[in-house]
Formats: C-alpha cells, structure tokens, sequence
C-alpha cells in the first residue's frame, strides 16, 4: 500500500478541544493544617515559604523502615534520602496553589522513595496521613504499601509505582490529554537515573518534546535525582554511564536545567520553582531539572557505599539511635521522634530478652535456604565443565541469587542497566552466537517488560535460560506493583518454551544443570533449545523436599507428601513410606514453587485428621505430567486439588485441570488462587496467603470440601 499523501483537513477551532468524562477526583485537596516540621526558603519573588523540612522526611523514613524490618519486610533508604530536598520543593510549589490538584499533576517514577513522599505528606497531614499512620508502613493493615498504590490509597496515589520507567510515559500521557482537554495544567515527573535505562522511559523522554513541539501537551516538566547508583552498585562502573544521554536532553528538544546541588533546599527549590515558571510560560519546550544528588545523604555510611545504603542498613532497632542521631546532625530527635524510636529499642530489648530466656531447640531445625540459592551453583559447574554459560542481568543479580556465578566468572557476566527488555534481547544475540545465556530479573518485570523479547527470542530460534523470583505473594512487602500474579498464563504458551517453577534449592540447582544440559545437547545435535523460564518466590525454604529413595527426572511430578504407602507410579519417584493405604479414598494435592512446602504441611494435618492425601510437586506448569496426576487420581477416587498464589485465569490449575479432561480423567476439583485481584503490601506472605485463601489454611478446607 502507498503512503497517505491527502492533505489533512482543517479543524475548526471550536472542535480543537475536547474534555473528558467527568468523574469524582478522589486525591486530596490542600493541606489545611500548618505543617509539623517545616523548612524555609526564598522564592524567586523574595518571599518566603514554608515547606517540609527534609530532615524530618529522612527522620521519618529511618524509623518507618525499622519499624517494617521489624516485621520482617525490607524497605529503602538510599532513594528517599537523596530526593528529599528535590521532594520538598516540589510539594511546596504545588500545595501553594489551591486546589493544587487543578494546576499540577504529579507522578513519582522514583518508586522506591514512596516512603519518602509518605513521611513528607504526614508532616503536611495530607490525605488524613499522620506520623502516627508512618508506622504500620508496608503491613497488610496500612494503605501506606511498598510503592504507591492507587487502588489503595487512591486519595494520596495518583498514578501506581514501582516497576522503574513506567510512570514518566503515563504522565506523558495526562499532559497530552490536558492539552486536549485546553486544561493547563503542569505535570512534573520525579525519575532516577536508573530508571532511565528503560526503554519506555528513553521512548517518553524522546516523545514528550516531539509531542509538545507540535503544541499537543500541557506543560510539563521531568525532574531526574542523578546520582550514578542503583540497587546494586554503581551505574557507571557495573553497567555503564548515563551522562552521554544525559547531555542529549537539549538535543531531544529538553529546555535543561542543571541543579548541581539537589541535596540543598533552596538550590533545589530555585530550580523546580524555575523549572515550573519557563514549562507555564511556554508549553511547547518541556523542561528537566537534572539535579545530581547523593544517594543515602544524610548518613556518611550510605553516602559512601557502592548501592547508597539502597535497602535500609540496620537489623536491629538497637543500633538505630546513632544512624537517626547523625541523620539530625547530633542533635536531639524531636519528642515524637524520640518517642517512636525509643519504643522500637524497647521492643528490640524485649524480644532478645525473650530469646535469652527461651530453652535450647530439643531437635536440629531443617536447613533451609531460598529456592534460587541453587541456580548459581549449577551454572558455576556447567562452567567449570566448559559449556559457555554467560549472565546477563538487569540489576538484581544479588536478590534473584546469580551473583556468585558472576563473582566466580565476572568475564562470563554482563550488566546491562534496570532494563529488562534490553537484557533478554542481549541475551538472544548470545544464544545466536553459540552461548547458553542465563538472564535474571523479578518475575513481575521478567514478564511485563521482558515478554516481547522473549517471543522474539523463542522466533529466531535464540533460546535462552531465565531465573525470575520473587514470584506472587513472595515479593509480600513491595506491594502490588512487585507481586507477579499472572506470570504463569503470561509465559506458558509461548512456543518452545517451558515454565519450570522448583520447590527447593536442592531441585533449582538439579534444574538449572539440567536445563543447561540439554540446551547443549540440543544444540550439539543441531536442533533449537527450549526456552526454559525458571520462577521461584523470595522467603526461605527447607533446602530439600525431596523423599527418601525418590529422583528428579524433566517433567515429572514428585510425590513429596501425604499419606500413601509405597507409591512408585513412574518409576523416578522411588518408594515414600507414608502412613494410609493408597487403596483408601482421598484428595491429589497438586503445588508448585513456593507453595509446595505450606501443601505438604497442610497435607500432615490433614492426615492427621484421617483424611488421605498426597501432594504433588507440579513443577512445570505448561508442561504438567498428565500420567502421574491421572493415575494418582484413579487409584484415590479422583478428587483434586490445586494450589498456587496466582490468578486462577491462566494458571497452574486451570491448565492441569484441563489437560486431564482431555485425557479423559474424570475428576472432581478445587482450584485455589487469586480472583481477579491485585495484591498489596505484607510484611510476609503467609498474611496474604491466608488473605485469599491459599496457604494452609486454604488447602485443607477445600480438601475437606471434597473428601
């Protein structure tokens, strides 16, 4: 087909603009209260104004962060830390204006400062939010979640956050719609220089001059906190410098300004104040403030180290009073401060005196370990056995659990930025060249942002090896944004490839060797690989599930609980001396990944109660074993269960539950999942396990539904 050459047809002015639905604006208007802790500065006029003083903002993220780790969620300090002047100027500039809602729109793309905004908007009492309301941050009984979350917090959340790059392209968006509403509105974005590997934030800062050149966005102004550090150390050094594209803002059609000390309040002021003037004065030339910044400022420990104190440093809320004590420049804390810090030493001394007090374990405890401790060691074998195994990684090496093969073999290992697409692409230029490529990420971000590559990979016969952890309700304390609930439907039909989810380190360190082995023998025998996606959760587990006498074998389920004797259907299983003849009537408990160790506990209790069981380790979802389920199901009265935290459309269950009918099983079955929902911070995940009814809890009322 040729090219469209008619000319476009005129607009009359009268139809240029059009508004939107109208809908109830649920964020909150101004802050009526005088603030509890505020700053000063000098506007460009000369007047002062009043805005929230960034020390509190660190005083309070410090405690906040104690108060989750408590509760044995992590947290972030290094991001809120620098931004902190950066976010005061913003927030005084836009609650000057009333309602500010009208006049600003503000998306913070830096989502692991949320705690940050948070402390800032209870020193305003925004929202309702008081310092009090700071120290339930991250538990399930708090709005205030891991990254802001509209859907529950939607008077203090206007845009979702959390996966780095996806917020500026949004409110690219909300600009551009303002504009076509004839609403002036100014919308400012916060972004980190690491957020700005994403190819979607590149494709933003591209688009959003080219869009307002053309007059089709209201003013706009991006606000970037460079400070050359991610989660794992710095930009420059693991993966490479941003100050090239940085430079290339004027060329991209950016009105630059430069802000070299963003960790001073007035400088920082000075430019956000001045940045939102020349956005208001003319909409057509998008301005950015780059401010360099200092990650953890504050604390010279954070300031100092490689990832800028990134998580929050300390463990014990005993050693807390020296990091908050620096941060308020060896001054005393405020009253509320000291008081919330002192009932956080408390409760440290309280539970190590509880500790003292309680009698030695009677028994060894099971070994345990998180499932991806296995991974590395797999792949640091098949190197030293020659196969040309290379990693590459997009930031998260250290939390995935690849960084000991990239310690042992850093010539085998490459970084490419928190850029998730570009790293499973980068990976299939491997694989096409005769390497056995190990990429790595958090399943939410593995899946979203990695997915097209992936397709393209499988397309062009360039296979490659995946490790995604932190899969559904694992990645508890990050909130919604973080928990992969559909990463099993999103993956398992792509072709040629198979979704491999271990129950153990033990089974993730036999999968992973064995998956590097037939990807060489396949390409040996001159035939393309499998794509294999490995997905494990975060928490620890026992390193091993396996019984006594059983074996792994590719693509067979295991029996790893319950209560048969003897079972040896398929031969790799080996026999399991358990307590109930398999010839009594009883319920197939069928898990995978992180819920097999809570299937196998439920399954006790219920053999306790007289109630036959076994539970099998589904470990390849797309790719279930029919055989073992089926014949499991005959010999105990076909009664199933499933069980994953996973959205039931698409899931582990509903492929099962299908592939069985089609082999003609006749079964009766629970399949236990998500409903439809996004899920929310907890401090672990068995809180949301039982939340939606899938931990042990769950498992065994619908066994007994069916028995």
């Amino acid at each position: 087909m040729g090219a469209e050459t008619a000319p476009a047809a005129a607009i009359d002015p009268k139809d240029r603009y059009r508004a939107g639905m109208s809908y109830p604006n649920p964020l909150a208007g101004n802050p009526t209260g005088a603030l509890k802790y505020p700053a000063s500065v000098k506007r460009a006029d000369g007047s002062a104004l009043q805005v929230a003083c960034p020390v509190a903002t660190r005083l309070a993220v410090a405690l906040m962060d104690m108060d989750a780790v408590v509760g044995g969620a992590a947290c972030h300090w290094g991001g809120p830390a620098a931004l902190a002047e950066l976010m005061s100027a913003i927030h005084g500039v836009m609650f000057a204006k009333n309602p500010w809602h009208q006049s600003f729109n503000f998306v913070n793309d830096a989502g692991h400062t949320e705690n940050g905004v948070y402390a800032l908007k209870a020193n305003y009492g925004f929202a309702g939010v008081s310092i009090g309301d700071l120290r339930g941050f991250r538990s399930i009984s708090s709005k205030l979640t891991g990254h802001g979350e509209g859907h529950i917090f939607p008077e203090g959340v206007m845009i979702s956050n959390g996966p780095l790059g996806s917020g500026l392209p949004v409110a690219q968006g909300l600009a551009i719609a303002d504009r076509l509403a004839n609403t002036s509105r100014t919308t400012i974005c916060v972004i980190s220089d690491g957020a700005l590997y994403e190819g979607e934030a590149k494709e933003a800062v591209s688009a959003i001059p080219g869009f307002a050149a053309k007059g089709l966005c209201a003013p706009f102004v991006m606000v970037v906190s460079d400070n050359n550090t991610k989660l794992s150390g710095r930009c420059d050094a693991d993966a490479f410098p941003q100050k090239g594209y940085f430079d290339g803002f004027a060329a991209q059609g950016w009105n630059v300004i430069r802000c070299d000390q963003g960790n001073d309040l007035q400088a920082a002021f000075s430019a956000v104040e001045s940045a939102i003037a020349a956005a208001q004065a003319d909409p057509t030339k998008p301005v950015v403030v780059w401010a360099k910044t200092v990650k953890g400022y504050g604390v010279a420990s954070t300031e100092k180290s490689a990832s800028g104190g990134h998580g929050f440093p300390i463990s014990d809320p005993a050693k807390l009073r020296p990091f908050v004590t620096e941060i308020n420049g060896g001054k005393p804390l405020p009253p509320q401060f000291e008081e919330w810090l002192q009932s956080l030493e408390n409760a440290a001394k309280a539970k190590a005196e509880k500790a003292a007090a309680a009698p030695a374990p009677a028994a060894p405890a099971v070994k345990k370990d998180k499932i991806q401790g296995g991974f590395p060691k797999a792949m640091i074998a098949a190197a030293k056995a020659g196969l040309p195994v290379v990693s590459i990684s997009a930031d998260l090496q250290g939390s995935t659990g690849v960084a000991p093969f990239r310690a042992a073999y850093p010539q085998y290992s490459f970084e490419v930025g928190i850029a998730e697409s570009n790293m499973v692409s980068v990976a299939a230029g491997f694989s096409k060249q005769g390497y056995i490529p190990v990429v790595d990420t958090f399943a939410q971000f593995g899946v979203t942002k990695g997915l097209l590559p992936l397709c393209m990979a499988n397309l062009s016969q360039a296979p490659v090896i995946a490790v995604y952890s932190h899969t559904g309700f694992q990645d508890a304390a990050d909130g919604a944004s973080h928990q992969a609930l559909m990463y099993l439907a999103m993956t398992g039909s792509i072709p040629h490839t198979v979704t491999y989810c271990p129950a153990s380190a033990e089974e993730a360190e036999w999968a992973m060797g064995e998956a590097i082995s037939r990807f060489a023998a396949a390409r040996k025998a001159g035939r393309m690989p499998e794509s294999v996606i490995f997905f494990c959760g975060r928490e620890n587990f026992a390193v091993s599930l396996k019984p006594e006498g059983a074996s792994y074998a590719w693509g067979k389920a295991m029996i790893v609980g319950g209560g048969v004797e003897k079972a040896t259907f398929g031969g790799q299983l080996g026999p399991i001396n358990l307590s109930l003849s398999i010839s009594k009537p009883g319920v197939v408990i069928s898990a995978n990944g992180s819920l097999v160790a809570h299937a196998i506990k439920a399954a006790e209790k219920l053999v306790a109660g007289g109630t036959a069981c076994v539970v099998l380790n589904n470990s390849t979802p797309n790719q279930p074993d029919v055989a073992t389920h089926k014949k499991l199901l005959e010999q105990m009265g076909g009664k199933l269960v499933t069980v994953e935290d996973h959205q039931l459309t698409g899931g582990a269950g509903e492929v099962l539950v299908a592939k069985l009918v089609g082999a003609g099983c006749k079964l009766k079955a629970k399949t236990l999942g998500v409903h439809g929902e996004f899920g929310q911070s907890a401090y672990l995940a068995d809180e949301l396990y039982k939340k939606h009814g899938v931990g042990v809890d769950g498992i065994i009322a619908a066994a007994q539904s069916l028995a």
